[in-house]
């Protein structure tokens, strides 16, 4: 038997996103300019984005980065589409069919597609992505994790696509609708040298150029007419050209949307905050990441971490709270499980399992051996000082993270830790996590589906192969499991995760990132992904 997923549609679009967004704040919609007309877009015009964060690779395929998934979410289509409200929409399938053990998807593509370079979008075109990706030539650690265990990909027809697993593999149709998994043309992708700086797809922007440590610059293309159906309008985007503008000190941010030199700025400074917001003509928009939280990844491998005590001192000597208040300024929350609040089968009940505690932080590493001290109060052991080295990429990590690294580092100072702070560039973070040469990192993923878990924790991808950064292989079995379980089985297996990660100390979980969209309050028709980011699709300025 299969389930069949057949849509029409109705007039209605899709959900809208504005009503939705967040909760912290007023509404989008609500806070739009009294003169905007939401059922009348204006067409034209460039929409400049400042962004505090860079991307080295803008191939979706090969990286996991939030910022590539922001830009070429614009450029790159997906199979599936999934509304605020989660449900999954038609998009490049019109409609596909499901088996119910979770182990054969059929999809029917939309006819009539091509790729901005004028090229068919056919099933042999969806079969080469998904082809090359599964390559490990081509180290697609996180594409490849959103595929699952594929046994094989067919291409029956030109309209057909068909993916059988060698195990149930529940979570697909949310991997396939995120941008790391959209379709590029085989053309372009068979020609180029390297896909790090270039990507062609056929969604309705035309990447014109994107430069590492500047931005890139999206144009709209006019024959563009199959978007996801969720969105707001059919054919071409509204703005003429999007450009996306890195501007990594916040205060260049700030005024360039102060003075109207862009028009959105990600990463609202947290003490400017309340001002952007009270700004007559700003807004500020947050949604809460979904996916595994802002944590510190304990390598598990080798130095003091290796031993289970010490990892769980190391956490009961952090003040969450406290180091999240202050660096954050309260505006963003404190994390209480690995699991941010908006993923499945997040479990509340994981904050009762740990917590800040300096009485029993102290007492673990009396336990452990680490009962001498020096003159700077710092452990001691066979003559060894209790040093951590927390390796961490200087290019993209903001002052407030950086504040927020200070604060933990004298906190567990309190306990007798000695955490150095080891700044490096992007290529040194990679070099140092692949050599095993930290004790702990961290980064955050945001995906709404609980099989992220598995992307973080799973021995498969202990660096160099991907972002199992504590080097741990407990899991295995239960995330394999996990993908192909019912719903009751699967909450139950992830809700094990959780508490065996909590439990363990492999992370401590810091705080639940956001996407802190400012605006101007001329900026309407913004909708929001399920992995938090703005699709701008159906975005236009009120004049």
């Amino acid at each position: 038997m299969k389930r069949n997923y057949s849509f029409k549609d109705n007039g209605k679009r899709g959900v809208i996103g504005i009503a939705l967004a967040f909760s912290l704040l007023t509404s989008f919609a609500a806070s739009a300019s009294a003169a905007s007309d939401p059922s009348k877009p204006i067409d034209g015009g460039i929409l400049t984005v400042g962004l505090a964060t860079d991307t080295a690779i803008i191939d979706p395929s090969i990286t996991g980065s939030s910022i590539t998934a922001v830009i070429t979410r614009n450029i790159v289509d997906s199979l599936v589409g999934q509304a605020e409200d989660n449900s999954f929409t038609p998009w490049l399938a019109e409609r596909w069919e499901v088996g119910n053990d979770n182990k054969v998807y059929t999809f029917h593509l939309r006819q009539g597609v091509t790729f901005s370079d004028g090229t068919p979008l056919d099933a042999a075109a969806v079969k080469y992505n998904f082809d090359r990706i599964l390559d490990p030539k081509t180290t697609s650690s996180y594409a490849k994790s959103l595929l699952g265990p594929v046994d094989k990909i067919e291409a029956p027809d030109n309209h057909t696509l068909v993916i059988r697993y060698r195990q149930s593999f529940a979570p697909l149709l949310q991997g396939l609708s995120l941008p790391y998994l959209g379709i590029q043309s085989p053309a372009y992708l068979q020609k180029a040298q390297s896909t790090t700086n270039t990507v062609i797809g056929s969604g309705p922007y035309v990447l014109d150029n994107f430069t590492k440590g500047s931005g890139s610059k999206l144009k709209r293309r006019a024959d563009y007419n199959w978007g996801p159906g969720y969105a707001k309008h059919k054919g071409a985007a509204h703005f003429d050209q999007i450009v996306f503008k890195y501007l990594p000190e916040a205060s260049v941010r700030l005024g360039a949307l102060s003075s109207g030199q862009v028009q959105a700025i990600d990463a609202v400074p947290p003490a400017n905050y309340r001002s952007v917001q009270g700004n007559g003509k700003l807004q500020v928009v947050t949604k809460e990441n979904p996916g595994v939280n802002s944590s510190y990844f304990l390598n598990t491998s080798k130095g003091p971490f290796q031993d289970l005590k010490v990892r769980q001192a190391f956490q009961s000597a952090v003040d969450v709270a406290a180091a999240v208040k202050a660096a954050y300024f309260g505006t963003l929350k404190p994390a209480d499980n690995i699991l941010g609040p908006s993923t499945l089968y997040y479990d509340r009940n994981i904050s009762k399992k740990w917590g800040f505690d300096l009485a029993r932080a102290i007492r673990l590493l009396d336990e452990a051996g680490w009962s001498q001290k020096d003159a700077d109060g710092i452990r001691k052991k066979d003559g060894a000082r209790l040093t951590l080295h927390y390796v961490f990429d200087s290019t993209s990590t903001a002052a407030s993270d950086l504040t927020l690294a200070q604060a933990v580092q004298y906190q567990v100072k309190q306990a007798g830790f000695d955490l150095q702070l080891d700044p490096v560039d992007a290529g040194g973070w990679t070099a140092r996590t692949n050599a095993n040469d930290y004790d702990l990192v961290s980064f955050y993923y945001v995906r709404a589906e609980p099989d992220i878990l598995r992307t973080v924790f799973h021995s498969a991808y202990i660096p160099p192969n991907g972002q199992d950064v504590s080097r741990i292989k407990s899991l295995d079995e239960k995330l394999n499991t996990a993908i192909g379980a019912s719903d009751a089985e699967r909450k139950r297996l992830y809700q094990e995760v959780q508490a065996e990660i909590i439990e363990q100390a492999y992370a401590v979980p810091l705080f639940v990132a956001a996407y802190q969209l400012g605006a101007s309050k001329k900026l309407a028709g913004i909708s929001w992904a399920t992995n938090a980011k703005p699709n701008f699709y159906d975005a236009w300025l009120d004049q």
